[in-house]
């Protein structure tokens, strides 16, 4: 019987990934991985109104940021930057040695970035949407 290739919704390959991953990164990384993945949220609020947002995923000790958006009139005001730092601050609590973004290379993104203390890792050309992208990371520990 010929095995089926399927598209599926994330939940039903939840309790497969549960089951398989840890054998699968052992065997990835040659070594047994302790690996603590998930996924933290943050907000800048003014009175009851959010105004910006950000995202970082934790695993095995490495912080890598989403996104981090802020409302177009309170750009330059410093919230970014703020939900950057409050993100830095859960990731050293997770003891991650580093924190990374992905943005499209010499742009506004970048240089917010950089203006934060993050420093241009590496380039992957063509890497997203046919754009050249700077691996951004900033060091915690």
């Amino acid at each position: 019987m010929p095995v089926e290739i399927a598209r599926v919704a994330t939940d039903a390959v939840a309790a497969f990934y549960r089951a398989n991953e840890r054998e699968a990164l052992r065997a990835l990384f040659d070594f047994s991985v302790v690996w603590h993945e998930r996924t933290y949220d943050f907000a800048a609020i003014d009175g009851e109104v959010t105004i910006g947002a950000a995202t970082i995923r934790i695993a095995a000790s490495l912080a890598h940021v989403e996104r981090v958006v802020v409302e177009p009139a309170r750009r330059r005001d410093g919230i970014g930057r703020r939900l950057l730092d409050g993100a830095a601050e859960v990731a050293s609590y997770y003891n991650c040695h580093k924190m990374t973004a992905l943005v499209p290379l010499a742009s506004g993104a970048q240089r917010f970035f950089e203006a934060c203390g993050y420093r241009e890792e590496a380039i992957l050309p063509q890497h997203t949407f046919k754009l050249d992208v700077a691996v951004l990371r900033k060091f915690l520990l």
